[in-house]
Formats: structure tokens, sequence, C-alpha cells
């Protein structure tokens, strides 16, 4: 549904009411589709956005898909450039709060921020994406940085790739992510072989490889914590 087809009304009461429950009880005490309308109303006023939120987050497989979203994919749903800043502003602020979680203390000390800051950022990409963090001598985060796109094949080089980055950063471990846009976060042999060729290569330059995480829509993995490294 386009925001062209939601009806004209006067909902300034049931947005107030929204916007009660939301300073009385945070984003919890809304529904996914009535965070979806209340920044739908915010860029589209005077009209009911409730009915075009659910139909967008129905549309897209998730609250989470919708905002992950790229630009020309929410256009073709016939939204306008604000509505889409609008939903492209909650997405990035989302993002911003969770990485200077990650941010400010060792990766390893805050794995559950990890986590989720990587589930946010990758789990609802439609294109498999490799991002690897590149950390210093106490484990905090030096660089963010996705390397390719695409599937881990060629690992030899990819594996040259994130060595030399990971040398000119003066990085001493990584961590390397990845998601898969089915949602089964499960690793392929691919990702195994990368992962260990990673590892091998690593160890020759003093880089140690803490873990490989594959991120999903259905949760995530670390070959790690799977006895793969």
């Amino acid at each position: 549904m386009s925001e062209r087809d939601a009806s004209p009304t006067d909902s300034s009461g049931h947005r107030a009411r929204l916007r009660q429950r939301l300073f009385d009880g945070g984003g919890r005490a809304l529904l996914d589709h009535e965070l979806v309308e209340y920044l739908l109303a915010l860029a589209i006023p005077r009209r009911d956005t409730k009915a075009q939120a659910k139909a967008l987050i129905a549309r897209f497989g998730g609250i989470g898909r919708l905002l992950g979203a790229d630009v020309e994919a929410l256009r073709r749903e016939g939204l306008s450039d604000t509505v889409i800043a609008a939903l492209k502003i909650a997405s990035a602020t989302s993002e911003r709060l969770l990485e200077t979680r990650v941010e400010a203390m060792p990766i390893l000390s805050s794995w559950d921020a990890l986590g989720d800051y990587l589930h946010v950022t990758m789990a609802h990409l439609s294109i498999e994406q490799v991002r690897v963090l590149f950390l210093n001598a106490r484990n905090m985060l030096i660089a963010n940085e996705a390397m390719w796109s695409g599937s881990v094949d060629e690992a030899s080089v990819h594996v040259r790739e994130v060595i030399a980055r990971a040398i000119a950063l003066g990085a001493t471990a990584i961590i390397i992510v990845h998601n898969h846009p089915s949602g089964d976060p499960s690793p392929s042999q691919q990702d195994i072989r990368l992962t260990r060729d990673l590892v091998d290569a690593g160890r020759h330059m003093k880089i140690t490889v803490h873990d490989h995480v594959i991120v999903g829509a259905n949760g995530r993995s670390s070959l790690r914590a799977m006895g793969l490294i």
C-alpha cells in the first residue's frame, strides 16, 4: 500500500495515545506496526497510517527487513522520499546507539552488545555482506569495515585482503562477520574454509582470529562456539 492510499482522517487522538504509551513504557510498549505507524505519521500528517504500516511490515516480512530495505525497494512501494527518510533515520539511529555500546569497551567483554549490533545492522540485508572487525591489543575496536559483498568463495583472495588491511591498521586481532539472507545462520563449507584459511594466515602475521560470526533473521552462530576454530 502506498502512502497515497492512506485515507485522510482526524487521528490526532489515536496518535496522542500512542505517544503517551511510548513516553510511559518506552519502545516495548508499542507493537511493531505501531512504531512504524508513528514514524509514518510524522512524515504524513493528518492521515491514518495504521493500515499502511501493517501492509509495509507484511510486504517486507517484518519491521527489521522494512527498516533495512534499500531506498529503491521502498520507492517501489510508492513511498515518498520524506517517508523513506523517516524509516532510514530510525534504522540509522538504532545502529548508532548499538555501535556506541560496542565501541565503549573491549569487544570480548561486550559479546552480547556486539551480537545485538550485528543482528540489527546485518541480519536483514538482502545480499550477503562480509565485514571485518579489526581490534587492537586490548581488543578495542579499531575499525568495522565491509570488505566485500557476495559469497565467501575465492577464499584465498579475500584472505589476502583481510590480512593486508589488518596490517595496515595495526590490528592484532580480527572478528569476521557475515550474514545469510536466507535467515539460516548455519555455516557453509565455504564459511568454514575461509575461517581456517584466515586463522592460518593470521598466525604467520601474529594476527589472532577471535571468531567468525554468521547472522541471519533466525539468529546467529559462532564458529568458535561450535568448535570450528
